[in-house]
C-alpha cells in the first residue's frame, strides 16, 4: 500500500515529477555492466507512468545514455545518462553538458594505466563509458581488490585534474568522470532549467550517488525513497526492499494517479 502521507501530499500538489534510478532500482543488476537486457516489465511500468498526465517521468542512470535508450524505450519520457552528463528529453532533443573534446583526452590518459594495473588479474571489469571510466572489481579477491582500487584512485588523482572531474566510489567499485557527473546537480539542472511548477518531486534509487540526489530531492521539499534489502543510513523517507517491490509500487502509484 502506498502510505498515506505519501497520497496526501499527492494529493495536495496535483502532479508528480518522479525521478528514477534504473539498475538496483528498476531492475536487478546485470552481471556485467556490458550487457544490455530490456525487460518488458520496466518498460511497460514506465510507458504506463509517461502516458499518466498527472507524472512526468525521468530515468536518470549511471550507465551511458545509448543503454538507457534501449532498457528504456519510452519517448515521452526524460532520459539521462552517465549520472546526468547526457540527456535526451522528452521532446527527443539531446543535451550534453559538458565539452566531450575537453573531457575525453584525460580519460584516454587514464584508460590505459587502469588497463595496465588489472591486466594480470581476473575478475576485475574496465568500462569505457564515453564520458567516463569505470573500474569494477566485485568478481575480484576482496583483498586484491582493495589493492588494486587503491592503487587506481592514487593514478586517477594524477591524471584527472580536479578542476574537471570527480571520483566516485562504492562497493568494490571506482569510476572517474566529469564533476557534472552528479545526480544531486541533475536534480538541480532539471528542476531549474525545465521546472515543473506545483509538482511534488520524487526520486528512487539504491546507491551512494541515488543519496546525492535525496538530498537535493528533500531540499526541494520532495520525497526520497531508497531500495535496500536491509535498513542502512539513508536521506530517504521509505524503504523499498527490492527492484520487484518497486515496480509493484509503481503500479499501485499508476493506479493511484489516474
Amino acid at each position: 500500500m502506498l502510505p498515506k502521507t505519501l497520497t496526501d501530499r499527492i494529493d495536495e500538489a496535483g502532479r508528480l515529477y518522479l525521478f528514477l534510478d534504473y539498475d538496483g532500482t528498476l531492475a536487478d543488476f546485470a552481471p556485467t555492466p556490458d550487457i544490455v537486457e530490456p525487460d518488458p516489465e520496466v518498460e511497460t511500468i514506465i510507458r504506463e507512468l509517461a502516458n499518466n498526465p498527472r507524472i512526468r517521468a525521468a530515468i536518470i542512470s549511471g550507465r551511458r545514455l545509448d543503454q538507457i535508450v534501449r532498457l528504456v524505450p519510452v519517448e515521452g519520457t526524460l532520459r539521462a545518462g552517465t549520472y546526468g552528463i547526457e540527456i535526451l528529453t522528452e521532446q527527443g532533443e539531446s543535451i550534453n553538458r559538458v565539452d566531450f573534446d575537453e573531457i575525453r583526452p584525460v580519460l584516454e590518459s587514464l584508460k590505459p594505466a587502469w588497463a595496465s594495473l588489472i591486466e594480470e588479474h581476473g575478475g576485475f571489469f574496465l568500462e569505457d563509458k564515453d564520458w567516463s571510466l569505470a573500474l569494477h572489481a566485485r568478481w575480484a579477491d576482496e583483498l586484491i581488490a582493495d589493492a588494486v582500487l587503491d592503487i587506481a584512485r592514487r593514478l586517477a588523482a594524477e591524471i584527472a585534474p580536479r578542476s574537471l572531474f570527480r571520483i566516485l566510489g562504492g562497493h568494490r567499485f571506482l569510476e572517474v568522470g566529469p564533476t557534472l557527473a552528479h545526480k544531486g546537480r541533475t536534480i538541480e539542472y532539471l528542476i531549474e532549467n525545465d521546472p515543473e511548477p506545483g509538482s511534488l518531486p520524487l526520486y528512487i534509487g539504491d546507491d551512494d550517488k541515488d543519496e546525492e540526489a535525496f538530498k537535493a530531492i528533500k531540499a526541494r521539499g520532495g520525497i526520497a525513497v531508497v531500495v535496500a534489502k536491509e535498513l542502512r543510513d539513508t536521506a530517504a523517507d521509505q524503504r523499498l526492499g527490492s527492484p520487484q517491490e518497486t515496480r509493484r509500487w509503481l503500479r499501485q502509484l499508476s493506479e493511484y494517479l489516474k
